[in-house]
């Protein structure tokens, strides 16, 4: 429409049964628009769901495992891990020490690499394996999807 003053817009505005909407203030002179205000709402407030509906949370999953389990759980473990990794969820590999196994942290960090190379085909590592205490933890991300180019 063009320049106009205020008056005249907020009479023709009203004319029609709408609101003036004041879309750029900062600009000179400001920038207004003739709309159904609440219509307006409504549409920012769907597009604003759908937007968070596309969102995928991740969590952080731990996996806790001691130095001498056996063969059978450690494959329920990697199982286990496996299913949170295909949800989207990070995984926190745990290799609990207690007494004197604290002396063989070597052998806690042999399951955690033995993990990884199990879940290499859907996971990376994240940083380091990292000890603190009686612990020693490893973080497993799941692999980014390489997006296709067209």
């Amino acid at each position: 429409m063009g320049v106009v003053s205020i008056q005249a817009a907020l009479e023709k505005a009203q004319d029609q049964g709408k609101d003036l909407v004041e879309i750029s203030p900062q600009a000179t002179p400001p920038v207004c628009k003739i709309i159904d205000y609440k219509k307006f709402l409504y549409e920012m407030n769907k597009k604003e769901k759908e937007a968070r509906k596309k969102q995928k949370n991740s969590q952080v999953k731990e996996v806790r495992i001691r130095p001498r389990i056996g063969e059978h759980d450690l494959e329920v473990k990697i199982k286990r891990a496996r299913e949170f990794i295909e949800d989207g969820d990070k995984v926190q590999l745990t290799a609990m020490f207690a007494g004197r196994e604290m002396q063989h942290k070597n052998l806690g960090i042999e399951i955690l690499e033995k993990i990884k190379t199990a879940l290499s085909d859907i996971s990376d590592v994240e940083g380091r394996v990292s000890s603190m205490g009686n612990r020693v933890y490893m973080l497993l991300a799941p692999k980014k999807k390489e997006k296709l180019t067209k």
